[in-house]
């Protein structure tokens, strides 16, 4: 685990973004952003702030200011916090001004809110016009469902994906799930930061910004991938399969002596590999199983056998040697042995920062190495309105009475 090491300049160092986003999909492209060295000016309001600061427990108690909830930490390191109520003409002035100094903006209002305080794109355009403005809602700028407030859980069901994630029916349990993460979010968030970047070099070649209309729906339905297509190229609408892949077979969970573990012979080599360790080349030999197609026809025979042969081992000693075979394996973790592993902790993937008030908080981090701008660990999720008079002295030269001023009457938290 590292302890915020010193850092060299990023990859985006010198960029500044603009952050009028809150809750996740927003706040996770954002922090990817600040990773890789932009300067990210996170824009809260004075009153409630982000949402998610209240979404716990857990929390974590940062000396004497209000506690933030474990759910804040996950996606706002790297940024500075301010707070501005921009439904306030003052207000909006403010991010107008910082808008013109900014290189990117991003927001994720509902279609229409910000164009009423003229902190829309053509209006921010007119101000910056090598501006790059990202907007995420749930459905988009256009179609039927654009003034309609998108939520993940929402997404996962109307994109198909809950449609494959779950127990196939006549099996106990069955019935759709949503994934454990909020998947919905954190994908759009990932296609926003692949179109900012690309925005960017756009912005390089000719000096011209642009706007980007990013939906969590479409994200989502992009991402059906191999199961959409199975559906636009074979016609049938796939179901639920539980663990098991819809191509690739054995590709699954299966019951070893004493745990669960995991199954994944992507080819048919890996397949005979399996058969060899576990003592049945006849399956092997079997013309049924010998290719992928074969063994997808004849799923259930196949899987049973297996079940019953890997029964008999103990699961860490048969991943031992499915490794030494080169046939792919690995345990079901939990997130605490999951963090804990060896790989993960080979690679760097906990870092250690401390607040402004000292306080501690462990972060995940980002997974990429870059050989020559790494990505860096420069400030810990910040307290709320903690960097107010320090950007606007900054940036826009605001003097201390002024920032009391606006304070006072609710425009700037403090």
């Amino acid at each position: 685990m590292n302890d915020s090491p010193s850092f060299a300049p990023g990859a985006l160092a010198g960029i500044r973004v603009l952050d009028l986003s809150r809750v996740l999909a927003g706040p996770w492209s954002t922090q990817i952003l600040g990773d890789l060295g932009a300067e990210v000016i996170k824009v809260e309001n004075p009153a409630r702030g982000d949402d998610t600061r209240g979404w716990g427990p857990p929390f974590l108690e940062s000396g004497d200011q209000p506690w933030d909830a474990a759910y804040y930490f996950c996606t706002n390191r790297n940024k500075q916090a301010i707070a501005v109520d921009f439904a306030q003409p003052e207000g909006a002035e403010i991010i107008r001004k910082l808008a013109a100094k900014a290189d990117i903006v991003i927001e994720n209002f509902k279609v229409g809110t910000l164009a009423r305080y003229g902190l829309d794109y053509q209006s921010l355009k007119a101000i910056n016009p090598k501006l790059i403005y990202c907007s995420i809602t749930g459905f988009g700028q256009t179609g039927p469902y654009a003034k309609r407030g998108g939520y993940d859980f929402l997404v996962q069901g109307m994109s198909g994906l809950m449609s494959v994630i779950g127990r196939p029916d006549g099996e106990p349990g069955a019935g759709p799930l949503k994934v454990g993460i909020p998947a919905s979010d954190l994908f759009c968030g990932l296609y926003a930061t692949v179109s900012i970047l690309a925005a960017l070099h756009h912005r390089t070649r000719t000096g011209e910004g642009q706007a980007i209309d990013c939906a969590l729906l479409d994200c989502q339905v992009s991402l059906l991938a191999n199961q959409g297509m199975n559906y636009l190229v074979g016609g049938e609408v796939p179901g639920r399969l539980g663990n098991a892949h819809p191509n690739v077979v054995p590709y699954r969970d299966f019951a070893a002596a004493d745990d669960y573990i995991l199954v994944a012979c992507g080819g048919d080599g890996q397949f005979q590999s399996l058969c060899q360790l576990l003592d049945r080349p006849d399956l092997g030999d079997d013309p049924r199983y010998r290719s992928n197609a074969g063994r997808s026809q004849n799923r259930k025979e196949l899987e049973l056998q297996l079940a019953h042969s890997i029964a008999k081992w103990p699961a860490a000693e048969l991943l031992a040697r499915m490794a030494q075979s080169g046939v792919p394996g690995g345990p079901i973790n939990s997130i605490a042995q999951a963090l804990e592993d060896p790989q993960v902790q080979a690679r760097d993937m906990l870092h250690r920062l401390r607040r402004d008030d000292g306080t501690e908080v462990t972060v995940i981090g980002f997974p990429a190495k870059f050989s020559a701008t790494p990505a860096s660990y420069r400030y810990a999720p910040p307290a709320f309105a903690q960097d107010t008079a320090s950007v606007l002295q900054r940036t826009l030269e605001f003097d201390d009475e002024t920032l009391t001023r606006l304070a006072v009457k609710g425009v700037l938290g403090l």
